[in-house]
């Protein structure tokens, strides 16, 4: 499935998802209202995404001037990747960790945070920006803002309906029909609130895992060699897990690695395939191709 289509068919399903939440929740009143959010965020997504991303993580615009060997790498890869030169921001943790934003490849930006340069080689580093040029380049930026917006609208609409059933709200267009009438208005709307976080949930992690694991092998065919991300993978995993990144959960998905550990239930619910899949994965792919490595 091409990059637009998968587009359209997730945010379509995520968005009859929402409507159906609020049509449950409030009927005819409730389905209108879910309707306008859904514009809004959709709208907020495309636009605005990327600043709301590079705001929340604190991060900061750097030129070449200021890292001239970091942009002259981004630039030969955006360069054999065929996309323009993608803005550059620095976010200051010592934790190694990056990610990529933006609406389409003419509005992107990498963030990397501080830590990464000193903790990976050169030609790691070339594999995570690799990495993260492959996602402009699909697109999956404004997916994962979009996907994520929608999610967490549902979520927030659930919330509302929790609310709603403790005050002893209902429907709109129901009438009561004795003790069992009321029994039956709250139903849809106690399946609504546990069911359709869940369900939103579970399409935003295969979302997720998937476009990681494209992304990979993608950044790999950009670089010319799948090993320098797989070594990289291996270091920013150990560094995440021994010293989280300071981060929003809802920015998990975003970075290149999982930015802390999920332990429990949680763990069901991580944003990342394990890394220990990606590299082997990466390392299959290394073994099968043709690659011509390029040297940074």
């Amino acid at each position: 499935m091409s990059s637009t289509l998968r587009f359209v068919a997730l945010l379509t399903l995520l968005t009859m998802i929402l409507l159906l939440a609020g049509s449950l929740i409030g009927g005819i009143s409730g389905m209108i209202v879910a309707l306008v959010l859904v514009v809004i965020l959709n709208t907020g997504a495309y636009w605005f995404s990327d600043r709301l991303v590079l705001g929340m993580a604190g991060a900061s615009e750097i030129t070449a001037s200021d890292a001239p060997d970091l942009y002259r790498i981004v630039e030969d890869l955006a360069r054999a990747a065929g996309i323009p030169m993608p803005r550059l921001y620095v976010i200051e943790s010592a934790t190694p960790n990056a990610f990529a934003t933006g609406r389409d490849p003419a509005h992107a930006a990498i963030a990397m945070t501080a830590g990464i340069v000193s903790a990976l080689t050169a030609e790691e580093l070339a594999g995570v920006l690799a990495h993260e040029i492959a996602h402009i380049r699909g697109r999956d930026t404004l997916l994962s803002s979009v996907v994520a917006s929608l999610a967490g609208a549902v979520t927030s609409v659930a919330r509302l309906a929790q609310v709603s059933l403790l005050g002893g709200g209902h429907r709109d267009d129901e009438v009561e029909d004795g003790d069992g009438g009321h029994a039956d208005s709250l139903l849809p709307g106690v399946l609504a609130v546990i069911l359709a976080p869940l369900v939103a949930t579970l399409i935003q992690l295969a979302i997720s895992r998937e476009r990681e694991y494209a992304a990979d092998a993608a950044g790999a065919r950009i670089l010319g060699d799948p090993l320098p991300l797989a070594r990289a993978l291996e270091k920013l995993e150990a560094a995440n897990q021994e010293a989280p990144l300071a981060a929003s959960p809802a920015l998990a998905h975003q970075f290149v690695v999982q930015p802390f550990a999920a332990t429990g239930l949680a763990a069901l619910f991580q944003t990342h395939p394990p890394v220990e899949e990606r590299v082997a994965r990466l390392r299959c792919l290394a073994l099968r191709g043709s690659f011509s490595p390029v040297r940074f």
